[in-house]
C-alpha cells in the first residue's frame, strides 16, 4: 500500500504561482452539465495529450450514449478548458453581484493568463488562438431519454470565437493578441444559469500534468465534501481519458500518491487495486456559530429517495454553495434545509425532462 500524508500537501511538487496578486473564482461546469443531460454518466470530453487528437470518443452506459467528435486540428485539450473555466467563473461572479449576463464573454488575453496561472509570453498569447479553434471545433452529441420517445442533440463546447490582434510588425509578424470574445454554446450557458458548477481549488492551474488535472477533477466531483471515496484503478482509468495502458497508469497513480500534492485531497493506491481519495478538509464551507456545517449519514440515505438516480454529494455542493452567497441566518437543522433543498432540485429536474 502507498501511505500519504492526509494533512501536509507538498506544494514544492507544483508550478511556482506566477501571479500572486490574483484573486480566484474558479468554477467547473462539464460534468453538472453531462449529468444533466444523462445520469450517472461521466466521460471525459477533453484530450489529456498535447499532440492533436483527432480520433472519436464514443461512451455507453444503460440505454444512453455520448459522442465527441474533433475537428481536423483536434479534440479541445484539458488546457484548452481553462479558457471556460474563465468565462464560468466570470459569468458566475456577475450573477452573484446580481448583473445581467450573456453566453457572450469578452476576454482580455493578459487577464486570461494570469488568471490561468501562465506565462505572458508571445508564445502563450498564440496558444489561445489555436485553443479557441480546438473548442470551437470540437462536438458533442447525445441522446437524451424519456418514458416513450429517444431526443438526438448535437451541440459544441462554444459556439463562436472572436479574436483582436495589434497589427502586424514591419516584418510582417502577427501582432500580439489583444483580446478575444468567446460565445458560450446554449448547454454550458444553462448550466451556468442554473449554477450547476463546482468550485475548483486555485492550485488547479498549479498541477503540472494533464492527468493531474483530471484526477483532481474526478476526485473533486465524486468525493465532493464526504470523508473519502475509493474506485478501482481499471475504473479510474476509463474515466480519466488518458490514451495510457494500465501498467502506466497505475504507476502514474503510485508517483501521484506519493508526491502528495494533489488539492483538496489525498490519494492512496491500496493493494487491492483500489485508489481512495481522502478528504484534506481544506474547502471553505458554509458555518454556523463558528462550527462547519455537518449532515448526518442517515441524511444521505433520505436524500437519496427524494431525488434517485442523481449523485447526492452533488446536489450537497450546490446547496453549500448556495448557501454560502445568500444572507447570513441561523440555520437551526441543516438536514431538514438539505432536505427540502433536494425536493426542489429534484422537481426542477424533472420539470426539465422532455416529454
Amino acid at each position: 500500500m502507498t501511505v500519504t500524508d492526509t494533512t501536509n500537501q507538498d506544494y514544492s511538487q507544483l508550478l511556482p504561482d506566477r501571479h500572486i496578486q490574483r484573486e480566484l473564482f474558479i468554477c467547473d461546469v462539464a460534468d453538472a452539465v453531462l449529468k444533466d443531460i444523462m445520469q450517472h454518466m461521466e466521460h471525459p470530453f477533453y484530450s489529456l495529450s498535447k499532440k492533436p487528437d483527432t480520433s472519436i470518443r464514443r461512451y455507453e452506459h444503460n440505454g444512453h450514449w455520448l459522442e465527441i467528435t474533433p475537428s481536423v486540428k483536434g479534440l479541445a485539450t484539458i488546457y484548452d478548458k481553462d479558457i471556460l473555466i474563465y468565462c464560468i467563473s466570470q459569468i458566475m461572479a456577475k450573477l452573484k453581484r446580481g448583473e445581467k449576463v450573456s453566453p457572450r464573454v469578452r476576454i482580455t488575453a493578459r487577464d486570461l493568463l494570469i488568471f490561468t496561472n501562465r506565462g505572458t509570453s508571445g508564445p502563450e498569447y498564440d496558444a489561445l488562438e489555436e485553443a479557441i479553434d480546438r473548442l470551437a471545433g470540437t462536438r458533442i452529441s447525445t441522446n437524451i431519454k424519456s418514458s416513450d420517445s429517444e431526443e438526438y442533440h448535437n451541440f459544441g463546447l462554444i459556439d463562436r470565437g472572436q479574436l483582436m490582434r495589434k497589427p502586424r510588425s514591419s516584418d510582417g509578424k502577427k501582432g500580439r493578441l489583444v483580446w478575444c470574445e468567446v460565445t458560450l454554446s446554449d448547454w454550458v450557458f444553462r448550466a451556468i444559469e442554473a449554477s450547476e458548477v463546482l468550485t475548483l481549488h486555485p492550485d488547479y492551474f498549479r498541477l503540472r500534468k494533464p492527468i493531474e488535472k483530471r484526477v483532481y477533477e474526478l476526485a473533486r466531483k465524486h468525493c465532493g465534501q464526504q470523508h473519502s471515496w475509493k474506485i478501482s484503478i481499471k475504473h479510474l482509468l476509463k474515466k480519466s481519458g488518458t490514451r495510457s495502458p494500465e501498467k502506466r497508469f497505475r504507476q502514474m497513480m503510485r508517483e501521484l500518491a506519493a508526491g502528495n500534492h494533489l488539492p483538496d485531497y489525498t490519494l492512496q493506491l491500496n493493494d487491492d487495486d483500489m485508489v481512495e481519495f481522502t478528504n484534506r478538509r481544506t474547502m471553505i464551507l458554509p458555518v454556523i456559530a463558528d462550527k462547519p456545517i455537518s449532515i448526518r449519514p442517515e441524511t444521505y440515505e433520505q436524500a437519496r429517495l427524494i431525488a434517485p438516480g442523481w449523485d447526492v454529494y452533488v446536489i450537497e455542493d450546490e446547496w453549500r454553495c448556495w448557501m454560502a452567497s445568500g444572507p447570513s441566518e441561523t440555520l437551526h437543522d441543516p438536514d431538514q434545509a438539505f432536505l427540502g433543498f433536494c425536493r426542489h432540485w429534484a422537481s426542477r429536474k424533472q420539470a426539465m425532462l422532455p416529454g
